[in-house]
């Protein structure tokens, strides 16, 4: 059975180490999608078509504006030798498009077992210059992903002008049938960031959507905005600028 599409309002928070501080917190609103499930679901939020509010698989899976949705997910995980995986739920935690614009700083497919239990999660980083690239996040021995756990990752994606591309990511998980936390903790040698979403699961609704759009208008272009002001704030305080480096050959990385 499939997943009734959920609303994630929830409270995300960013936090710069270093000698440079800049730390901002601000409420967004997520959407957690069963993508290989298209029964109910409210009247202002669609599969694959214009709404207010919106899931498109070309934003999803691969290359940027060419995603291939579940499909590519479920073909990551054969890849990798994952195969038994792809028999249990693969749930998608994205901001949808809303008014047709979408920009997902971070999404994540969250993988679970054929009973229902989470073993490795596709986080899905996205800049705003068009790239994208996907870290896989799991034990090496497939064992179940607790909200103690700390999953590493080496970084090599370019993300913020403000940080380097070289260091380690950390990757914490905290899915219950009732909320969703994440945390990522990158560290470099001249700092890092500390970034996490908590939110509660929902389900998705009209009045959850209409209040979402009142409170937090325009959706994911808000974020677009407060990026850039985080970037402006940033510049103002000294912070170094680094220039963009090519995106890996390799579309995801472990």
């Amino acid at each position: 059975m499939g997943l009734t599409p959920e609303h994630i309002c929830g409270s995300t928070y960013h936090g710069r180490h270093g000698a440079i501080k800049n730390a901002f917190r601000y409420r967004v609103d997520y959407v957690l999608s069963d993508l290989s499930d298209d029964g109910s679901k409210p009247l202002l939020f669609s599969r694959n078509r214009a709404n207010l509010t919106a899931l498109h698989d070309v934003d999803h899976g691969g290359i940027r504006g060419q995603g291939r949705g579940l499909d590519w997910a479920q073909e990551v995980l054969i890849a990798h030798g994952f195969d038994a995986l792809t028999k249990g739920r693969i749930l998608l935690l994205a901001q949808p498009r809303v008014l047709g614009h979408v920009f997902n700083p971070v999404s994540f497919w969250l993988v679970f077992d054929a009973q229902n239990i989470l073993r490795l999660v596709i986080a899905e980083v996205n800049n705003t210059y068009g790239d994208r690239h996907s870290y896989l996040c799991y034990h090496k021995d497939l064992s179940p992903i607790r909200a103690s756990d700390r999953l590493k990752a080496r970084k090599i994606f370019h993300v913020s002008p403000f940080q380097p591309v070289s260091g380690d990511y950390t990757f914490r998980f905290d899915v219950t049938d009732r909320h969703i936390g994440i945390v990522i903790d990158f560290r470099s040698t001249d700092g890092g960031v500390y970034a996490s979403f908590h939110g509660r699961r929902r389900p998705l609704s009209n009045r959850s959507i209409l209040a979402a759009s009142f409170a937090r208008p325009f959706g994911s272009l808000r974020v677009v905005g407060l990026i850039h002001w985080q970037a402006l704030r940033l510049w103002w305080k000294g912070a170094g600028f680094r220039a963009r480096p090519d995106a890996p050959d390799n579309e995801v990385s472990s």
